[in-house]
């Protein structure tokens, strides 16, 4: 009886920890902004994929990251990279249109959202 009466005000609790912050990154997402969730950055850039990729290879080589692997077909990519402090870099590009790409970065295990927007950053200089 005593567990029953602490465990549904903890659940409550975390529901509402839960909720509240889906609702921030559905707020950012509508508005058309980039969104920093869960150790990723996500993005829209209004470019083909093509384009948005070979931005991103010029910014990774532009901020001297060492490219590990990287594939692309008409649809989708995805680089991995690695900084001077060996942390892995994960980038995913996903064609939602003719000239849309999703973006999403993410910079070592748990995400570095200074890092992520440093490279967003530099990806959209270069995005012709």
């Amino acid at each position: 009886m005593q567990k029953e009466k602490l465990f549904l005000p903890l659940l409550l609790v975390g529901m509402t920890v839960l909720a509240q912050g889906c609702a921030v990154a559905w707020v950012g997402a509508g508005a058309g902004t980039v969104i920093y969730a869960m150790g990723d950055l996500e993005a829209v850039v209004a470019k083909d994929i093509n384009a948005v990729y070979q931005a991103t290879l010029k910014a990774l080589e532009q901020l001297e990251f060492r490219v590990s692997s990287k594939v692309k077909d008409a649809l989708a990519a995805k680089i991995v990279a690695r900084d001077a402090q060996d942390k892995k870099i994960t980038i995913r590009l996903n064609s939602t249109a003719e000239d849309a790409t999703e973006l999403s970065i993410r910079v070592g295990l748990f995400g570095n959202e200074t890092k992520s927007r440093l490279i967003y950053e530099q990806i959209k200089k270069n995005v012709k």
